[in-house]
């Protein structure tokens, strides 16, 4: 199914998840990291919890394209997905805007989306400090790959965002200290809280491990993370 021309979702109106535009948002399945909180935990495992024809993910947009923004591509891993450069394509011509969601382990088609234009605003995930990435997240080998990424971005997106979703032990606040140093100076740094109803692996957070924080941790993750991201905050 993966290189099949279908996508495994489509909302077709969002005022959120684009920063400043109406988008739709398209998600795509696969994924390479498995993070026990993912709350897309089918898109993480590679399932379709639908089946849309790209072709009529177009056709709609095209019709929409009056009243949309933009188009946000998420998932999933968009960087897996073998259709992401045609997609993009497609939409420039409809002159619409793209935001990609990307987990920053393939800074390749990143680099590539931003050299070709295809991309106007790029939303990373960080996990946590790059020098902890590996099990259960990832392969430890992402570790490189993700601070490639968020260099490549930090130098030649033309819009962007990073974010991390505060989850014991991956966050705490010498995580938060040193993520925000590995980000010294960029443009936006978001810090999401956990909500733990819907999750790729909830065995592990019935093992004891903490996971919703209370407000006021969140605070003062964003404190430490303001000393060298001064645009943090809390979304």
């Amino acid at each position: 199914m993966k290189g099949t021309k279908v996508v495994a979702g489509l909302h077709k109106n969002s005022l959120i998840d684009y920063p400043g535009k109406v988008s739709a948002v398209v998600f795509v399945s696969g994924c390479n990291f498995r993070c026990p909180y993912c709350h897309n935990p089918e898109l993480a495992r590679g399932q379709y919890p639908q089946k849309i024809p790209l072709a009529d993910v177009i056709d709609f947009l095209s019709r929409r394209r009056a009243l949309l923004d933009g188009v946000v591509i998420t998932g999933g891993e968009p960087t897996l997905w073998p259709h992401l450069f045609a997609f993009c394509r497609d939409l420039k011509q409809l002159k619409m805007a793209v935001k990609l969601d990307t987990n920053g382990s393939r800074p390749d088609v990143i680099r590539q989306a931003i050299q070709e234009e295809l991309v106007d605003y790029i939303a990373m995930d960080i996990k946590t400090r790059p020098d902890h990435y590996g099990p259960p997240l990832c392969d430890r080998a992402a570790a490189t790959l993700v601070r490639e990424s968020i260099g490549l971005i930090m130098a030649e997106a033309r819009d962007y965002e990073f974010r991390t979703t505060c989850v014991p032990p991956f966050v705490d606040e010498s995580i938060m200290a040193h993520i925000a140093k590995e980000i010294r100076g960029a443009r936006r740094y978001i810090l999401q809280p956990f909500r733990p109803e819907i999750v790729l692996d909830r065995d592990y957070f019935l093992q004891g491990n903490e996971d919703r924080l209370s407000d006021a941790r969140l605070d003062r993750l964003r404190s430490i993370a303001l000393s060298d991201a001064p645009s943090c905050q809390i979304r």
